[in-house]
């Protein structure tokens, strides 16, 4: 996976409940760890970095899932 795309997009920004999107990340995804899925105010990037790399996916694919799943439990 190429990293230098991710430093070159806008920041992820986490909505709603990141608890509840976690689980169901974690849910979708067992191999995905706490540590993985903790948030950090600001750094918002680099937990998204963290999971794309575990799932090995690109940053669009992995914001796709999150929305997705979002979208789906509204």
């Amino acid at each position: 996976m190429d990293t230098t795309e991710i430093k070159n997009t806008e920041p992820f920004k986490i909505t709603g409940n990141w608890d509840y999107q976690s689980k169901q990340l974690k849910e979708k995804f067992p191999q995905l760890t706490e540590a993985d899925l903790t948030f950090e105010t600001g750094k918002e990037d680099e937990m998204l970095t963290r999971i794309a790399t575990k799932l090995n996916k690109n940053r669009e694919e992995l914001i796709s899932v999150i929305n997705q799943d979002l979208l789906e439990k509204v």
